[in-house]
């Protein structure tokens, strides 16, 4: 509960810090927070210039390709640029951490409201799409998954900020394994190419979840809270509550060591 009364103090602080941290990153262009925007965009076209029209991928089923495509990958991309930057973000901040008395524990939450500007942007460009097809998403489904993804984010990176600051290795080591996760993670793939075990076993990942939770507010008549019953709801809700405790005493036990290694 103390976290949590700390963001609630030092909500100001977030909000403003994360933005002037989304500028700061492109402050030396031309564009300046343009790229921020038109990177992720241009990515995600690539994907689907590639693999709907040049591979002809069928993985997406009876569905536009564009339309199931799209919101899997804008909420991945949203999740890790989110998790990455938070990751990272206590070395960012350490001027922050050595000089002045700060609240070290918003410093990954200050990196997530910056990721969240591109993040709901590539979000609402799934939406538009989809709609011009067709597919108008259920507005509540979408709310429920944000809130799934950021309660998601801030519980992994609790763990993977603590560590990335006492052991720098770990940042490159974590961008490996969001690469994995990424292909690991029906987002380019149909759940539908593999056996009926191995689909339950992946349906118990957090990343699937969240991707096919999203998937299937533009999708589907049921919702992944519905589907079996809930099974995986309460599978993921149970991880992010393990994996949230878990991480917040590693950091509460860490973070009087941040000042000496940075």
């Amino acid at each position: 509960m103390e976290f949590f009364k700390i963001l609630f103090k030092n909500k100001k602080i977030i909000m403003q810090l994360g933005k002037n941290d989304f500028r700061n990153r492109f402050a030396n262009t031309g564009l300046g927070a343009i790229w921020g925007f038109a990177q992720p965009f241009v990515f995600m076209l690539t994907y689907v210039i590639v693999f709907q029209y040049i591979l002809k991928s069928n993985s997406s089923g009876e569905y536009p390709y564009v339309v199931w495509f799209l919101p899997g990958m804008s909420i991945w991309m949203f999740c890790n640029d989110a998790i990455m930057n938070a990751s990272n973000s206590i070395r960012n901040y350490s001027y922050l951490v050595k000089k002045v008395v700060f609240p070290v524990d918003i410093i990954p939450i200050i990196a997530l409201a910056s990721s969240c500007f591109v993040g709901i942007f590539l979000m609402i460009i799934a939406i538009v799409v989809s709609s011009i097809y067709g597919f108008i998403p259920n507005v509540l489904n979408i709310i429920y998954i944000l809130f799934c993804l950021l309660c998601f984010i801030i519980s992994f990176t609790r763990f993977t900020s603590a560590l990335t600051t006492l052991v720098p290795d770990f940042a490159q080591l974590l961008g490996i394994l969001m690469q994995l996760f990424m292909w690991f993670t029906p987002i380019i793939w149909n759940l539908t190419m593999l056996s009926d075990n191995l689909v339950n076993v992946f349906k118990c990942f957090p990343f699937t979840y969240l991707v096919e939770g999203f998937r299937q507010a533009f999708m589907e008549n049921s919702t992944i809270i519905t589907e079996s019953n809930g099974v995986f709801t309460i599978v993921f809700w149970a991880i992010t509550i393990i994996i949230f405790v878990w991480g917040n005493a590693i950091f509460k036990k860490s973070k009087k060591d941040f000042a000496d290694v940075l």
